[in-house]
């Protein structure tokens, strides 16, 4: 819980430069004490000439291209093509450059809608392999005295963006098909131990798959199609060990073509929205309404990534994940904010927003989302906090189908002003969505309560849903409550398929 507590103060880009430049400063540490063959100021000068290079070509071609950019994402594929290239400063200045032109460029050439295919550092080192065939990718962070590192921080960074299964499934693939290759060739028992050393020790998938697979703008949004384009990408890469093969794929050009196989099975949306309405809900929440130029098809449930650049943009980055808390509607989508005091420059904006200004939404994923044959299931809703946003579009959905339902609702709340959406809780009554309240802060209680008071626990489900035990669960609201709950679930005898959560990229403020 402590690390997760910790993740989600963090944003996923400043976790990923962080993570970079803590495994390059240890580079340079390592070489400086004659561990790894370099030199600690080669090293920094080839991150100087990635950094400069990227971040110039970033912003003439987001000038050209009229967009909106991001200088985290620009110094994280500048840091990635260092990790990857060869340290040979000045003979290969030319290079390193060039990747890093090609890959800046790729975000803003190599699009569909405005969204880019392919990550960016793969296309880019490919793309000068192509161009001078002797030069490529070393992959050196994948030695034996990083890895350890490569391990630890990558664990960090798929455990924030919740892509432990996709990345864990890419490994056993190419496990599986790395040994299935050695038994054919024979040589697979008279080389174990060589096997688990280059495998284990000396390999780029740790790398590879904890930084570059899990990349999530161009990686499907789902899990099933996640769990494909691991599989296919893990077979790819291990074609370098099927010697039998008349083909094989480095890393980045299994990447790439992973990239093509995840758009066509997920077809990536990059919508300007024009804010219509704000509506302030509660003292500290408010509701966004924008306006779309295209329709947005969409499973009520699903989030999308929320770009709002502005300048003074502090150390939170200005990306942040929201679930959308409307119906798919042709001409309207909203979603409902959260504000704290001590807000981040993203939120100070966003809160100042004013009418016909815009934002970028991207990203559309997310596994929780309404059942099929909704009116055919029994479920329980559990929300706390403003962690009630997706279930509003189930129910405005539910509400706009004429679908009859048989869904409890528990709405945990810290107090009475700081409830939302009731109007619409409350209209659902009739289409079978019962909602029932609790709050948590029991100091604050109003005379005329009627509902629960304190968290939701084993005994207030059991309270007011007899029949729990037939129903599918879902949970929606911050993590450590979330976790919480998924615990008090399985003591209640309730299958693990039979508990389904959300989880909120960005917890920051």
């Amino acid at each position: 819980m402590f690390v997760d507590r910790f993740l989600n103060a963090i944003t996923t880009y400043r976790l990923t430069l962080y993570y970079l430049i803590g495994l390059l400063f240890l580079a340079g540490f390592f070489s400086a004490l004659g561990l790894l063959p370099y030199s600690a100021i080669d090293i920094a000068i080839d991150v100087c000439i990635a950094a400069i290079v990227s971040w110039v070509a970033n912003w003439g071609f987001a000038k050209l291209f009229h967009a909106a950019t991001n200088s985290e994402s620009v110094f994280i594929t500048a840091l990635i093509i260092v990790c990857l290239m060869p340290i040979v400063p000045f003979a290969n200045a030319l290079f390193l450059a060039g990747a890093c032109i090609v890959a800046m460029g790729s975000k803003y050439i190599l699009t569909i809608q405005k969204q880019h295919i392919f990550n960016p550092a793969a296309v880019g080192i490919f793309a000068i392999s192509l161009l001078a065939p002797n030069y490529s990718a070393l992959w050196w962070m994948g030695t034996p005295i990083m890895m350890p590192f490569v391990v630890i921080g990558g664990f960090l960074l798929i455990r924030r963006i919740r892509r432990e299964n996709m990345v864990y499934l890419f490994f056993t693939v190419y496990i599986v098909a790395f040994s299935i290759a050695f038994i054919i060739q024979g040589t697979f028992f008279t080389s174990l131990s060589t096997l688990a050393e280059i495998l284990f020790f000396r390999s780029p998938i740790w790398f590879f798959g904890m930084i570059m697979l899990a990349e999530p703008i161009t990686a499907p949004g789902r899990k099933r199609p996640q769990l494909a384009y691991a599989s296919l990408i893990g077979v790819l890469v291990a074609t370098q060990q099927m010697r039998f093969l008349p083909f094989s794929f480095t890393p980045e050009e299994a990447l790439c073509i992973g990239n093509i196989a995840a758009y066509m099975m997920t077809p990536r949306h990059r919508l300007v929205l024009a804010l219509q309405q704000k509506i302030q809900l509660t003292a500290d929440t408010i509701q966004f309404i924008f306006r779309p130029a295209n329709p947005l098809v969409f499973k009520p449930g699903q989030y999308m990534e929320w770009t709002l650049p502005h300048s003074k943009t502090d150390a939170r980055g200005n990306r942040r994940y929201f679930s959308i808390a409307s119906a798919p509607k042709p001409d309207t989508l909203a979603i409902a904010v959260k504000f704290y005091e001590q807000s981040s420059s993203y939120k100070t904006c966003l809160k100042n927003l004013e009418i016909g200004e815009e934002i970028i939404a991207a990203q559309l994923g997310g596994d929780f989302t309404i059942p099929r044959n909704v009116e055919k299931k029994k479920l329980v809703f559990i929300a706390g906090g403003i962690g009630i946003t997706p279930y509003i579009s189930m129910i405005e959905y539910i509400i706009q189908e004429n679908k009859k339902c048989d869904t409890v609702l528990l709405y945990s709340m810290k107090n009475v002003n700081d409830s939302v959406f009731i109007d619409t809780l409350e209209k659902a009554r009739v289409y079978g969505v019962n909602t029932i309240y609790t709050i948590t802060d029991t100091t604050a209680v109003p005379a005329d309560w009627e509902w629960n008071t304190g968290m939701i626990n084993a005994a207030m489900i059991q309270k007011e849903i007899p029949d729990f035990t037939e129903r599918t669960f879902y949970v929606s609201g911050p993590q450590l409550m979330v976790q919480a709950l998924e615990k008090t679930l399985a003591s209640m005898d309730i299958s693990k398929k039979k508990i389904i959560t959300d989880y909120f990229p960005g917890f920051a403020g």
